[in-house]
């Protein structure tokens, strides 16, 4: 067997009310002051006010740094990076969603490898020589899982581009999910992270990289969103849902972080660089789509993520039929928490498909896909998911 690898957080830890360790991990590893990277939208909520102040009551100095987008950009970044240079801080505390903890990762890579300030040469594979700056990352939505991944995404707006990055130096060195931070998310962002999250699954389960373990986790991840994601979306308060579907995210990162994704990724990103699209949204929207598309090559899968979701036994139903079905739930899935079903819905323009099938094509996440595509075969599930 070919080796296989999995990186994953050195600590993480998981439950309601977990976010009250940080002071104790970081007077225990010597840290003398953070950095908080956040955003505006949850400083004013409060929600980074629960962290502060942890942060407060152990006397641990920090400073905030909040301008960041919903899709990041190299400004954001740029502006992170003086903002930790300024600080004098040796650690980046990263609250929020993917966005935050994407913009704490590139903080954190330049911070220790300042030969690529520029951010653009962060972009795919990137030959780093030293690891981030230690990051501890609290996320605030269920989704992204960027708090286990050696992924994150910045937008350069000049290029009007995507960039996904990916680096085992990126990971941060703890990860604290606590679905007590995740209270707040309103009911569209919970459904479009939690469809980010069953779409980094399905595709982390049908890659081309996927192998045993990998798959065990997506399996896992599957069946918990299955069970949670609409009670998350529809009683936001049910501290069940919310550790159900943080706990699902967590677990889904883990599989795909290592094995890579497909062409829903592929497709979403240069949606979110030319319309600002939420990531979420995008993934959601595309993902019936693709996996209709790549039922040629992952039919059999399909009948596994049926069962995991509950929709048969293990044994039944012949596989078009389980291809059809599976389908058709993730799609009643999307709709019944109100995520938009077609492109024109969401503002893309028509006459840009063709654009966006020759940036997805080059995207870093087409080779994962199962199945082969070229820039007609994505041009073609454009044309049908905008309706």
């Amino acid at each position: 067997m070919t080796t296989k690898r999995m990186l994953l957080n050195e600590t993480s830890y998981f439950g309601a009310g977990s976010r009250s360790i940080l002071p104790k991990e970081i007077s225990r590893r010597g840290f003398k002051k953070a950095l908080v990277v956040t955003d505006k939208d949850l400083v004013k909520a409060g929600v980074t006010g629960k962290v502060l102040i942890l942060l407060d009551e152990g006397n641990i100095p920090y400073e905030v740094y909040s301008d960041i987008k919903q899709n990041p950009t190299i400004a954001n970044v740029q502006g992170g990076v003086a903002a930790f240079t300024r600080s004098g801080a040796d650690l980046i505390i990263a609250v929020g969603g993917g966005s935050p903890i994407d913009t704490a990762k590139a903080i954190g890579m330049i911070a220790s490898n300042p030969e690529h300030a520029d951010v653009r040469s962060l972009e795919g594979m990137a030959a780093t020589k030293n690891h981030s700056i230690p990051i501890i990352a609290l996320p605030t939505t269920a989704g992204t899982a960027a708090e286990v991944t050696i992924n994150y995404v910045i937008t350069d707006e000049d290029r009007v581009k995507k960039m996904v990055c990916v680096d085992p130096n990126d990971i941060p060195m703890i990860a604290i999910i606590d679905p007590e931070l995740m209270l707040s998310m309103p009911k569209e962002l919970t459904a479009a992270t939690g469809m980010d999250a069953l779409t980094h699954a399905i595709e982390g389960y049908i890659t081309k990289g996927a192998w045993e373990m990998t798959d065990f986790l997506e399996l896992k991840a599957i069946s918990l969103i299955a069970k949670h994601l609409r009670n998350a979306v529809n009683n936001p308060s049910d501290i069940d849902a919310r550790s159900g579907m943080a706990l699902a995210q967590y677990i889904a990162g883990m599989g795909f972080s290592n094995v890579g994704l497909g062409i829903v990724h592929s497709m979403a990103h240069p949606l979110g660089a030319l319309y600002d699209t939420p990531h979420g949204v995008a993934n959601a929207l595309l993902l019936p789509y693709v996996m209709e598309f790549n039922a040629l090559a992952a039919g059999q899968k399909y009948k596994e993520i049926a069962f995991a979701m509950g929709l048969i036994s293990i044994e039944s139903a012949h596989a078009d039929d389980t291809t059809r079905a599976v389908i058709e739930a993730v799609r009643q899935l999307s709709k019944d928490i109100g995520i938009p079903q077609k492109l024109w819905e969401i503002g893309v323009k028509k006459e840009d498909l063709e654009k966006l099938a020759e940036a997805a094509f080059n995207d870093v996440c087409t080779p994962g896909n199962p199945r082969d595509v070229t820039v007609a075969d994505i041009l073609d599930i454009y044309r049908k998911a905008y309706g």
